[in-house]
């Protein structure tokens, strides 16, 4: 795997989103905690990510009025992996086992999760585990590099 976390494969279609809070009621209160905290403190020094912003160019081709959801392609373990749904209120981010299956990783191991997602249909979807990978957003100089907890189910 390249450390850079470059796109050298091919493209992978998926949707995902949120962020990962942890797989327990008190895992997700504690991040919770951390989230009113960062707004108390949100005044103080603290590391400045790259600002993401929308002009009017980026709406050429767009039909107004326009309130759809944020879909990104992002670079997932050097693949260039598209459609993207981007949701800030998701308790997790969902990796299709199919997805995976495209990256054809050598070696994986899944931390275990026990708590089931619910999809739109309101059934539980028991997930296979959980896996970090690296994910890089943007182009350079203003690429963002991370390592993220992705919730893997096999689901179609």
């Amino acid at each position: 795997m390249n450390e850079d976390n470059h796109p050298t494969r091919r493209m992978i279609h998926m949707i995902s989103g949120g962020a990962t809070d942890g797989d327990s009621g008190r895992a997700r209160k504690a991040n919770g905690t951390r989230l009113e905290n960062f707004e108390i403190s949100k005044g103080a020094d603290l590391p400045q990510d790259p600002v993401i912003s929308f002009g009017p160019e980026d709406l050429r081709g767009i039909v107004i009025p326009h309130n759809h959801v944020l879909v990104v392609t992002v670079t997932i373990a050097n693949y260039d992996v598209a459609r993207i749904f981007i949701d800030n209120g998701s308790p997790v981010n969902v990796l299709f086992k199919s997805t995976l299956d495209q990256m054809k990783m050598e070696a994986f191991e899944f931390e275990p999760v026990s708590t089931p997602l619910y999809g739109f249909a309101g059934h539980a979807i028991p997930p296979l585990g959980q896996i970090v990978l690296p994910l890089s957003l943007g182009t350079d100089p203003r690429r963002i590099k991370k390592m993220i907890a992705f919730t893997v189910v096999d689901i179609p």
